[in-house]
C-alpha cells in the first residue's frame, strides 16, 4: 500500500495514520516525505510541482514492490487531499497499482488556477505574472519568493470564508503541527500547478477506484467531478463520511474508522 500525503503535510500526520492503520490490518504500507518537501531532500526547499509529486507516488511503487514480503502483483494507492489528486494522476497510466482510493480529494491544479470553490478565476492572468517573475527573479539567482506564507492570528482564521481553511490551520498549526509541515511553496511553483488538473484524462483509469470524502467538505466538489469522469474504471465507488468536514476525515475517530472500514471492503474485495 503506498499512501501519498496531503499538500504541505508530512508522513508524521494523516498519511503516516492512515499507513499505520492499513499496516494494523496485515497491509505492508509506505508512507513518505514529498522530494523538497518534509524531511526529503532538493533545494529550493518546499518546491510543489505536480510532476515531483507523481513521481514521487511511482518512485514508492518502486520501492515497496521490492520490499521482503510484498506481493508485487497486489499493489494498491490511497492519496490523501493534495496527495490524492497526485494519486488519480500516477494511475492513470502506472498500472502496477491494481487499485486505487481517495481520501477528500483535492485538485491542486484547479485551486491555485481558478481558487477555492472557483472563486479567484478573475485574477488568473495576473497571479500566472507573478509566478514569471518569481521564476524570473530566481533564475537570475535573487529571493526567492513563496506564496500562502501568511501567519495569521486565530481572529484572522476564525473570518477564513471556507471550512478547509479554518481547520487546516487548527489541524497543521496546532493540534497536529509538525516542525517540518507548512502550507507555504515556491511562487515559481505556480507555473506548473496552474497549467495541472487532477480531474483530466480520468477516462485512462481503468482500475478499481474508491473516493471517500467527507458529506460536509466543501472541498466535495472535486470528488464528484473527477468521480463522475472516470468512466472506464471497472469497479468504481464514491462514499460519503457521514458528517465529516475535509480535515475532519484526516483525525477525527468516528470519521476515520468509516473510511478504515470502506476501505476493509474495497481492498478486501479488489485486491
Amino acid at each position: 500500500m503506498v499512501v501519498a500525503h496531503p499538500n504541505g503535510g508530512v508522513k508524521e500526520q494523516v498519511a503516516g495514520l492512515y499507513a499505520q492503520r492499513l499496516a494494523e490490518q496485515g497491509y505492508i504500507a509506505i508512507a513518505a516525505d514529498a522530494a523538497y518537501q518534509g524531511a526529503s531532500g532538493g533545494l529550493p526547499r518546499n518546491v510543489d510541482k505536480p510532476a515531483n509529486r507523481i513521481e514521487d507516488i511511482h518512485g514508492m511503487a518502486d520501492f515497496i514492490t521490492q520490499y521482503a514480503g510484498v506481493d508485487a502483483n497486489r499493489l494498491a494507492l490511497l492519496g490523501i487531499c493534495g496527495g490524492g489528486g497526485y494519486s488519480l494522476k500516477a494511475a492513470q497510466s502506472d498500472k502496477r497499482f491494481k487499485a486505487i482510493a481517495t481520501l477528500s480529494m483535492f485538485n491542486s491544479g484547479r485551486v491555485r488556477r481558478n481558487g477555492y470553490l472557483d472563486s479567484q478565476i478573475s485574477t488568473i492572468q495576473k497571479r500566472l505574472q507573478q509566478a514569471s517573475d518569481a521564476r524570473a527573479q530566481e533564475a537570475a539567482g535573487g529571493e526567492i519568493l513563496y506564496a500562502a506564507d501568511a501567519k495569521l492570528t486565530d481572529e484572522q482564521i476564525a473570518k477564513l470564508p471556507f471550512d478547509l481553511y479554518r481547520e487546516g490551520f487548527g489541524y497543521y498549526g496546532k493540534t497536529h503541527a509538525h516542525p517540518n509541515s507548512t502550507f507555504r511553496y515556491t511562487m515559481s511553483s505556480l507555473l506548473d500547478l496552474m497549467r495541472f488538473d487532477a480531474a483530466s484524462n480520468m477516462d485512462l483509469i481503468n482500475q478499481p477506484l474508491l473516493m471517500m470524502a467527507g458529506s460536509k467538505a466543501d472541498s466535495l466538489y472535486m470528488t464528484l467531478d473527477a468521480f463522475k469522469e472516470a468512466h472506464n474504471s471497472n469497479n468504481k465507488e464514491l462514499f460519503l463520511i457521514d458528517g465529516a468536514t475535509h480535515i475532519e476525515t484526516y483525525w477525527k475517530p468516528q470519521y476515520v474508522e468509516q473510511a478504515m472500514d470502506k476501505m476493509t471492503e474495497f481492498f478486501g474485495k479488489s485486491l
